[in-house]
């Protein structure tokens, strides 16, 4: 729909496809930016596990057909979706993975926003005198941020998988975009690196857990982390308490929020309105957590 038939209407229904999602900000988010802008907007999650391409595909026609603007995906299946779309957007079918969808003429076509989001968040923190930046991960959220770090002109962008097979997959495709080297193991990654960022699901809660070993971090780095729930990760507080500069993934999820929100609708959304909505998610999160 065109930005003209989003002011006429006033109604604008989006929504996030993955699992679990109940932990998710994007309601907040995109809700209070569609009031901001004088619609009225809901933002459904639709929670399914262990969906099956038959599943997918049942959802994705839903969304085709009841109405929807579009919808964000998330893990774990932002690059199932893949085959399933009518049209990809050059960015995403470069990485094969995709966080956005938009229903245009009844066609669904499916973009990325983690990169332009990430890209947006992450230009602070690089030296312009070059960077050796590790990113752990590379299923849907870490193929993003790779593809981000290379349109900055990271100059030694390496990655690290536990599936090795899908690293080397996820270097074959940068190969045009600047190249990475597929690192044997975190300490290879890390290895003279000056930043990291963590493109895996370690350390969302409830899991605890941590991406890499604290004695590898020290204040000479940045650490990045696409987890949000906790703010401030295991990885980020070992990250602190060393003295490096770290960057949660508050902003990432803001920016990639603003962007899916402008592809949605052809509006762009305050991201200032987006950041308090999803600031308060937070806050009433940690309460309920320290309650409990």
């Amino acid at each position: 729909m065109s930005k003209r038939g989003y002011a006429a209407s006033k109604k604008l229904l989006t929504g996030l496809i993955g699992a679990p999602i109940a932990h998710s900000a994007s309601p907040a988010m995109h809700e209070r930016a569609a009031e901001a802008l004088g619609l009225r907007g809901h933002y459904q999650l639709i929670e399914v596990a262990g969906a099956d391409a038959a599943g997918l595909r049942m959802m994705l026609e839903g969304v085709r057909r009841l109405g929807f603007a579009g919808v964000n995906v998330t893990y774990p299946y932002k690059e199932a979706v893949v085959p399933l779309l009518d049209e990809l957007a050059p960015g995403a079918a470069a990485m094969g993975a995709v966080n956005t969808v938009v229903v245009k003429d009844g066609r669904l076509i499916g973009h990325n926003t983690d990169t332009t989001g990430f890209a947006r968040a992450v230009a602070p923190l690089l030296a312009p005198s070059g960077n050796a930046v590790a990113v752990i991960g590379t299923g849907g959220v870490g193929k993003a941020i790779a593809f981000a770090l290379a349109s900055l002109k990271v100059s030694g962008l390496r990655i690290f998988d536990s599936e090795t097979v899908r690293a080397e997959k996820l270097a074959s495709l940068l190969a045009r975009h600047g190249g990475a080297t597929v690192a044997k193991s975190v300490e290879d990654a890390l290895d003279g690196a000056t930043g990291l960022v963590n493109g895996t699901p370690v350390g969302m809660l409830p899991n605890r857990g941590m991406p890499v070993p604290a004695a590898l971090l020290h204040e000479k780095m940045w650490v990045a982390d696409a987890v949000y729930s906790p703010l401030i990760t295991p990885l980020l507080a070992a990250a602190q308490a060393k003295g490096a500069r770290i960057m949660t993934g508050r902003e990432l999820a803001i920016y990639q929020a603003a962007d899916a929100f402008e592809l949605f609708t052809g509006l762009a959304p305050s991201t200032e309105v987006m950041g308090e909505a999803f600031d308060e998610v937070m806050a009433a999160r940690s309460a309920a957590y320290h309650a409990a």
